[in-house]
């Protein structure tokens, strides 16, 4: 009889050669154990995901009590929904009065298709600026505004009409024009290796859409929901996106995902054509009332602010000759090596001392450390106990 590993190689869709096969039975807080009782430390939160960690108590509480009301009722749009209802009222009062209207999907790549349609339908233009090095999702239209031409290479031909600026270089703002839909931009880039605006970089930026009446999508789907020390990363830098996606963190560990923005723009989805953007399960009632009770967590046990001085901890503590560089704000920090090799055999360290580790999709030379909001100083502790020991090993190995 097949085992569930062989199993998972045989019949479940992979996405690379070397998928971590690591089995989990349960998951509580920051620690996730194997079918053998073996306890992990999830350092990464499931990309950015469990921001409250895994299985919060107020997220199981509000998805039992959702699903013994109702699960899906209709296509989105059709019926009130209590659950959207609440949850778009909660977000929008968290959110500058401008982004008032919210529009629910099922994951990050979606709200950036949403986000994307939006801008053209609202504009009427056909031109998209992005950034090289950004990562926005691997649907057809986010893997076009994707900075990366190794993920998009097989895929080709993509959308047309998008052209790909440098982060952080004001040269390239001049080629945003009157032709511009909109510019699609991380307020911090994270695949890229954690890399903030520098100079004011954002600022400049959303001058330069108003001169010329772009629209601007920040993607807030990973940095967002109190991970850099902010509920949103934008409000580091005291300028307002037109529109912005959320995901991941978002759910508290249940698929959902929005796009956010004035609700007279978001209005044009409704004619010509009716039905502009469309979803079956978008705005799911389990997955929105988990995401109001991660949103109240997060808010009302101020984790964002929690996180600025859990991260600088992790800053103070992390001393190795092999770290060249912290980069990053709150818990959502880049430990750069400087060496791809070097990297490699610490991330195989690194799960010997059973933390679960990533590193970044354009950024060979670092590892992330970005875990649930929810850990506490002695956890942080033990970690960088299990990091630096990792990182001796593989010094040497």
């Amino acid at each position: 009889m097949l085992t569930n590993r062989q199993l998972f190689l045989q019949h479940v869709g992979q996405t690379s050669d070397q998928p971590l096969m690591l089995e989990i039975e349960r998951a509580e807080g920051i620690y996730m154990y194997d079918t053998r009782g073996q306890q992990y430390i999830d350092l990464i939160s499931g990309v950015s995901v469990n921001n409250i960690g895994h299985r919060h108590p107020a997220v199981v509480e509000a998805v039992e009590e959702q699903m013994e009301k109702y699960m899906h009722l209709m296509v989105y749009g059709e019926m009130v929904q209590s659950p959207q209802v609440k949850l778009a009222k909660y977000l929008n009062d968290l959110l500058p009065e401008q982004l008032d209207s919210v529009y629910f999907v099922n994951s990050g790549s979606e709200a950036m298709e949403g986000a994307l349609k939006l801008a053209k339908r609202f504009t009427g233009r056909p031109h998209i600026k992005a950034f090289k090095h950004a990562y926005h999702g691997s649907t057809h239209g986010a893997l076009s505004v994707l900075g990366n031409e190794d993920m998009k290479r097989a895929f080709r031909p993509l959308m047309p009409g998008i052209e790909h600026l440098t982060f952080n270089d004001f040269a390239c703002l001049d080629a945003i024009d009157e032709h511009t839909a909109c510019v699609v931009v991380e307020p911090i880039q994270a695949e890229a290796g954690i890399i903030e605006p520098q100079n004011s970089f954002l600022q400049a930026l959303r001058e330069r859409c108003d001169e010329v009446g772009a629209l601007l999508i920040f993607d807030e789907v990973q940095v967002g929901l109190g991970r850099t020390g902010k509920l949103f990363a934008f409000e580091h830098y005291q300028v307002v996106p037109d529109i912005m996606t959320l995901a991941k963190g978002l759910g508290g560990g249940m698929p959902i995902g929005a796009f956010v923005a004035p609700k007279k723009m978001m209005d044009c989805l409704k004619t010509n054509p009716m039905l502009g953007h469309i979803t079956t399960f978008g705005g799911h009632p389990v997955s929105c009332a988990a995401s109001l009770a991660t949103l109240k967590v997060i808010h009302e046990e101020h984790l964002a602010e929690k996180a600025v001085a859990k991260g600088q901890r992790f800053r103070e503590k992390l001393h190795h000759k092999a770290i060249h560089e912290i980069r990053g704000k709150g818990l959502f920090l880049a430990i750069e090596l400087n060496d791809k090799q070097l990297l490699k055999r610490f991330m195989d360290e690194a799960f010997k001392e059973h933390l679960v580790m990533d590193w970044f999709l354009f950024c060979e030379t670092a590892f992330r450390i970005a875990p649930p909001l929810i850990l506490d100083n002695y956890q942080i502790d033990e970690i960088v106990k299990k990091i630096l020991v990792a990182l001796n090993r593989a010094e040497t190995a």
